[in-house]
């Protein structure tokens, strides 16, 4: 996860975001175009240049699933970061100077409804959505993610509580 051996120049900046529904559920999206198993992931995106890690988070929500900072209150963000390495034949499509990412991640508590979801709103990247147990969210990853979103459903598990 977190590193300290690893160079941070080598891994691009990205955030996570585990939205959380009033039922403690979290949203998960379904890859578009995807293939194979585990196409389904929380929103996530890279940092922006001049950007803080929560204006990246807000700013990735609002292009990925169309819901807009008005609609959430940001729960916690991770103080440290947490590393992926992408796998070889990964990195060989890529290219790039990046070995994997380093993300920050946001718990964020979902105030709208399922219709101020909208995949559409902007550049598609999902093309299906569901709420589910935050403890499932590391077995519909892709195995080299896996690590990290098992850290997370760890640290977010006190969010996954209903709320009324």
């Amino acid at each position: 996860m977190s590193d300290p051996k690893r160079d941070p120049a080598r891994y691009r900046a990205n955030v996570g975001l585990a939205l959380f529904s009033a039922a403690g559920n979290v949203f998960v999206g379904r890859r578009i175009n995807g293939r194979g198993a585990f196409q389904w992931q929380l929103p996530q995106g890279g940092v922006d240049d001049g950007e803080t890690t929560s204006e990246a988070a807000l700013r990735e929500m609002d292009e990925e699933i169309g819901v807009a900072s008005k609609m959430v209150d940001v729960l916690e963000e991770t103080e440290d970061w947490l590393y992926y390495d992408f796998p070889p034949e990964l990195l060989r499509r890529m290219g790039g100077p990046y070995l994997g990412q380093r993300q920050k991640w946001f718990a964020l508590r979902f105030k709208g409804s399922d219709s101020d979801v909208r995949l559409d709103k902007h550049k598609p990247e999902f093309d299906a959505w569901r709420w589910a147990p935050l403890s499932e969210i590391p077995s519909l990853i892709v195995p080299f993610k896996r690590p990290v979103y098992a850290e997370v459903a760890s640290r977010f598990a006190k969010w996954a509580e209903p709320v009324s």
